[in-house]
This record gives C-alpha cells, structure tokens and sequence, in this order.
C-alpha cells in the first residue's frame, strides 16, 4: 500500500511556514526593541554605502519589526532623497510595492495593515513617485535571516518583486533584531540574498 507523496514546492512552503512562525515568535519576544532599534538604525545609515547613496528606502515599522520611524525622521532633515513603500497592486493585480518620495511624516496615513502610507488618491503623483531603478540603498525589512543573506518575508512576496526591478549595484541591507537570525533561511530560486544584515549585535 503507498503512502503519500507531496510535491517538492509544497514541503518547502511547509518548512518555510514553520520557519517563519518560529522567527515571529522571536521578533515578538524580543525586549529593549526602542533601544536596539535605535542601534541597528544608527549601524545603518553609518555604512559606506549609505553615506555614498542620494536616494535611500527606508520602511515604516509596523507590529514588532525594528523600529524605524525615529531614525527615519531624522534622516528627513539630511541631503538625502528618502523614499518609502507602500502595497499596491499591478496591472495583472499581482502584489507590488509602490515607492514613495518621502519630505514629511504628515503625508502618511495608516493604510494596509496599518502600516503608514500615501493616501492612495496620491499615488499617482509623478513628482512623488520613482522608480526601482533609482534607488542605490534599500533598507529591506523580514521575518528571518541568516548570516549568509539568505532572507525570509511575510510570504505576500511585497520585496521579491520589488528587489527583482531594482539596478546592479544597489545595495540591499536587512535590519533585524539578533533573534531572528536563524543558521539558515530556506531559500527558493526566485528568492534574492541581502549584501548585508544588521543587527544590534553583528553586520553579516
């Protein structure tokens, strides 16, 4: 009698599951976020490539991500041109992140998830929108990583899509608290690896 046998992308949606419930339940358990955000945040605009970059995405926190919004206000008083994104859709209604040019907090509002964003009547405004291809620094947020880049997300494939459009040379950093680094992320072929992870404690 056989027994049954599961296609190969199926476990690894599996495995990935339970590897992202896992990291969840650390990044929520994590204690002094405010202060290692601050940390992390700090290691990132120090880096060569960010004080090498004009235009930076950062994004705005949302539940128990590292918190941004500190720091990210302080950058909008900086020479830099800061963007941030915001989930929309293309026009095979797939999901994408749209990206924003950022001048002042005020112009956000609570949108997907909660999470801070252009109302939505704006988003077509060409002076404040860019393209992917503009970008030299992303700030890239998740669930898991490891300390190879290897990068887990939400699973709504929001930054897959977006990180497949941006130029060579731009440079990808992940910020995440040290226990979400895991010994190693499960990746897929179409998942991209981060130049660098910062965390409170490493840069990998």
């Amino acid at each position: 009698m056989g027994g049954w046998f599961y296609p190969v992308s199926f476990l690894i949606m599996i495995e990935k599951n339970l590897q992202r419930e896992r990291a969840y339940k650390a990044r929520n358990a994590q204690v002094d976020k405010d202060k290692l955000s601050q940390i992390i945040c700090t290691k990132f605009v120090s880096q060569a490539s960010y004080k090498k970059a004009d235009t930076v995405m950062w994004y705005v926190h949302c539940r128990s991500e590292v918190r941004t919004i500190n720091a990210l206000t302080k950058e909008l008083n900086g020479s830099k041109r800061i963007v941030v994104p915001f989930c929309t859709k293309d026009d095979n209604q797939q999901n994408k992140l749209g990206l924003w040019i950022l001048d002042d907090l005020d112009e956000l509002i609570p949108g997907t998830w909660g999470i801070l964003e252009p109302p939505q009547e704006r988003w077509n405004e060409k002076i404040k929108t860019i393209a992917p291809q503009e970008i030299d620094v992303i700030m890239v947020p998740g669930v898991a990583f490891d300390c190879n880049g290897g990068r887990l997300g939400n699973g709504a494939g929001y930054y897959d899509r977006l990180l497949q459009d941006v130029r060579l040379g731009a440079v990808l950093t992940a910020v995440c608290y040290e226990s979400q680094v895991c010994e190693k992320v499960i990746m897929e072929d179409h998942d991209i690896t981060m130049d660098h992870v910062l965390t409170e404690k490493n840069c990998y």
